[in-house]
């Protein structure tokens, strides 16, 4: 994740505006590590779409069983073609979904 952050600076991701959406995940007891393991996978491959300007996942420090997503997207398209991408189908509705207890998401326009 490292690489990637010093690709994209802030700043340029912004730039021009774009669909703001913010997820919240829990995993089901027992199934944090699991669901890392799988977000590892997946991420590097979301941070390569052509539509995505920013892509960004962390996991709880007090509850390690929580994820928080932060993905900005050049627009509702590019949103709509993470969502039918190949390793979205994979990772996230094939393997991830079934192991959390919780998930929330909301979409914003940036300012």
């Amino acid at each position: 994740m490292n690489d990637y952050a010093t690709q994209k600076s802030l700043s340029d991701a912004v730039n021009g505006g774009g669909l703001l959406v913010v997820a919240q995940w829990e995993a089901k007891p027992g199934e944090a590590d699991r669901v890392a393991g799988i977000l590892d996978r997946f991420l590097p491959e979301a941070q390569r779409e052509d539509g995505v300007k920013l892509f960004l996942i962390s996991r709880g420090k007090d509850n390690p069983a929580q994820f928080l997503f932060y993905e900005l997207f050049r627009d509702e398209a590019a949103f709509m073609a993470h969502q039918e991408s190949a390793h979205f189908k994979t990772f996230i509705a094939g393997e991830a979904l079934a192991l959390l207890a919780k998930r929330e998401r909301a979409q914003y326009g940036l300012l």
